[in-house]
């Protein structure tokens, strides 16, 4: 009676560890696959990766933002082609072209407006007279502050006349009167290209502008 008692307990024992390890038990997800489950299921990996790719195209292309191009010319210290984002304003276009230059009356200037792709601002020059067209015209091309109403002439202008040329300070206006007083006046438009400071970009803005 004891062996088989003792038999008895034993396999009673063994029946309960057996039942005991063979248990359901609840597991935890890992991690990974808790996140890659986010997104739809599948790989845990590809699925993580897809699924940060997919979320950070949009925001990529929506901080590409799109640029306009406007030409600066006039008294400002880097004239030129300035390449700026789309909403700029035309305080925007002079902070990239170096700033007014000293001295320049912009009074006819309004700062705040909105540029468009392809527009010229020209700064300096006379105050256009009221109910003139000021902003964008025909061409796209928007003037702060109108040239001269007529050819300005190389060969009688003054400083100061020469000084309400775009581009056209009163050191580059000197010069302009140092080459006529050296020359004997100028015979042609064209040998404005000759005077101490004046490039081909300078000579473009100015050649319809002026007349010997």
């Amino acid at each position: 009676m004891v062996a088989l008692t003792v038999v008895l307990v034993l396999a009673a024992g063994f029946a309960v560890q057996h039942f005991w390890a063979g248990r359901t038990q609840s597991v935890r997800a890992p991690e990974v696959v808790r996140a890659a489950a986010q997104y739809g299921g599948g790989e845990p990996g590809a699925e993580a990766v897809a699924g940060a790719s997919a979320t950070d195209a949009p925001g990529a292309v929506g901080t590409a933002a799109a640029e306009i191009v406007v030409d600066v010319s006039g008294k400002v210290c880097e004239p030129g082609i300035h390449r700026l984002p789309a909403g700029s304003r035309v305080a925007d276009a002079l902070r990239v072209a170096g700033g007014v230059r000293p001295g320049t009356n912009t009074d006819g200037l309004n700062r705040a407006r909105f540029l468009v792709d392809g527009e010229q601002v020209i700064v300096g020059g006379p105050i256009a007279a009221p109910g003139a067209a000021a902003g964008t015209g025909s061409g796209g091309a928007a003037v702060a502050g109108a040239a001269p109403a007529g050819p300005v002439s190389l060969n009688t202008a003054t400083v100061d006349q020469l000084d309400t040329l775009p581009g056209v300070g009163p050191v580059l206006a000197q010069h302009i009167i140092d080459y006529r007083t050296q020359h004997g006046g100028f015979r042609s438009v064209d040998e404005l290209r000759e005077v101490n400071g004046i490039g081909d970009r300078r000579f473009a803005d100015l050649r319809n502008l002026v007349q010997p």
